[in-house]
C-alpha cells in the first residue's frame, strides 16, 4: 500500500467514525426528548439507531485492525488508529446509554407525570455538550478543546450525586412516587455514563495529538511531537 493509499485509508476510517459519532449524539438527543415529552415513537427511533451503531462499531474495528496488521503504523499514525478503536467503543456505549434511557421512558409510559427534584434535560444538555466538544476536538485534532471536556465532567458527576440523594429521599418519603423516582435515577446514571464516555474520548484525542496519557486527569507531559496547545491537521496524521 502506497503512502497516499494509506493516508486515504486513515481518512476513510475517520469518516466512518464521524458517521457513528453523529448517530450516537443523535440517539442521546432523541432519548432525552422522549423523556421530556413521553413519546414512545421517539424511543423506537433510538432502538433502530442502536442497531446501526452496533453495525458500525464492528466495521470500524475491523478496518482499524486491518490497518494495524497490514501497515504496522508508527508514532502519530499508530496513536491515531489506537485512539479510533477506543473512541469507537465509547461511542457504542453512548448508544447503549441512549437505549437505556429510552427503555426507562417506556417503563414510565403508564405512570403519572410528576415533578421530581432532578433536572434531567439540563443534565442531558451538559452531557451532550461534552460529547459534541470531544468530537469537535477529534475532528480538529485540538488537544485544548479536549481538555475543556475533562473540566466539565465534575459538574455532571455532582448533578448525578445530587439527583441520587434527592430521588432516594423521594422514594423513602413518598413511596407512591417510587417507580417514577427509580426510573429518573437510572436515567441520571445513564447520563453520567455518557459524560464519562465523552471524557474518555477527549483523553484519547489528547493521547493521539500529544502522546500524553491523561487518564484519571493526571498531569502528564506530552511526547516528543507534542507542544502546548498543539493542533494536528486531521488530513495529515503522518
Amino acid at each position: 500500500m502506497t503512502r497516499i493509499r494509506f493516508q486515504q485509508s486513515l481518512d476513510d476510517l475517520k469518516e466512518q467514525l464521524l458517521v457513528m459519532a453523529g448517530l450516537a449524539e443523535q440517539a442521546i438527543q432523541r432519548a432525552t426528548e422522549a423523556y421530556r415529552v413521553r413519546d414512545l415513537s421517539i424511543c423506537d427511533l433510538v432502538s433502530r439507531s442502536e442497531i446501526a451503531i452496533n453495525r458500525l462499531e464492528r466495521d470500524i474495528d475491523q478496518a482499524a485492525l486491518d490497518l494495524l496488521a497490514m501497515e504496522q503504523p508508527m508514532a502519530i499514525d499508530l496513536r491515531f488508529v489506537l485512539s479510533v478503536i477506543k473512541i469507537n467503543a465509547d461511542l457504542e456505549r453512548v448508544g447503549d446509554a441512549a437505549k437505556s434511557i429510552s427503555d426507562r421512558v417506556r417503563n414510565m409510559d403508564q405512570m403519572a407525570v410528576v415533578d421530581l427534584p432532578v433536572d434531567i434535560p439540563r443534565m442531558a444538555s451538559l452531557a451532550a455538550d461534552m460529547v459534541r466538544r470531544s468530537l469537535q476536538s477529534f475532528i480538529e485534532g485540538d488537544a485544548d478543546t479536549a481538555r475543556t471536556v475533562l473540566s466539565m465532567d465534575d459538574a455532571v458527576d455532582a448533578m448525578n450525586r445530587a439527583a441520587y440523594k434527592a430521588l432516594i429521599k423521594v422514594m423513602e418519603e413518598e413511596s407512591h412516587l417510587a417507580p417514577q423516582a427509580l426510573n429518573a435515577l437510572m436515567i441520571s446514571r445513564s447520563l453520567e455514563r455518557v459524560a464519562d464516555h465523552a471524557t474518555n474520548i477527549a483523553e484519547d484525542v489528547i493521547f493521539w495529538v500529544q502522546g500524553a496519557d491523561v487518564r484519571h486527569h493526571k498531569s502528564v507531559t506530552g511526547g516528543r511531537d507534542a507542544q502546548a496547545g498543539l493542533k494536528v491537521d486531521p488530513a495529515t496524521t503522518a
